[in-house]
């Protein structure tokens, strides 16, 4: 093979190898064994492959080696940008309110989120304190809607792995 079509398969070769790792990672966190399993065993036979070259040709073509890593980085770049898009599982959300009259609580429900509330006490006075369970790809929605609402509102996020019981409808989000 060419070094230049070697360059460029050791390459892309990696940047698939490696956001399907990023991949596998999302599907053993959220209890998807199998499906990551079976990302796993493409990943590695990629991985193998485009290694077995750069070992191969590493006398001849040692530019091989800086190219693997070069993949292995832009694989991290696509592997971050395809885990934000396909925004697989659910969060939750807590929030310490800032402003009283609950509001922004009020529209959450408006909008079908399940939210509970709690009545707390900070250094600055009384706050309320929301917890609110949704999927991952309405987080751009529901950081708006508290921007709009309350923009001096402390707001975490936490990956949530399994869901029992609760309310939790199928419309989450939607106006």
């Amino acid at each position: 093979m060419l070094p230049v079509l070697s360059y460029v398969f050791i390459f892309l070769a990696r940047v698939v190898d490696v956001s399907l790792g990023t991949l596998r990672i999302i599907y053993l966190s959220r209890g998807r064994s199998r499906i990551a399993a079976v990302i796993g065993f493409v990943e590695i036979a990629i991985y193998v492959v485009a290694l077995g070259m750069v070992i191969e040709a590493l006398r001849d073509h040692p530019l091989n080696v800086i190219i693997f890593a070069l993949g292995f980085a832009a694989g991290n770049l696509v592997g971050g940008f395809v885990e934000e898009r396909i925004a697989l599982g659910h969060v939750t959300a807590q929030v310490v309110t800032m402003k009283e009259g609950g509001i922004l609580e009020e529209k959450l429900r408006e909008m079908d989120y399940g939210v509970t509330s709690i009545d707390c006490c900070g250094r600055d006075g009384p706050h309320r304190i929301l917890y609110i369970l949704m999927r991952r790809r309405s987080l751009d929605q529901f950081f708006n809607i508290t921007q709009e609402l309350d923009p001096q509102a402390l707001v975490s996020i936490m990956d949530t792995r399994t869901i029992r019981g609760g309310y939790f409808a199928s419309g989450k989000g939607k106006k």
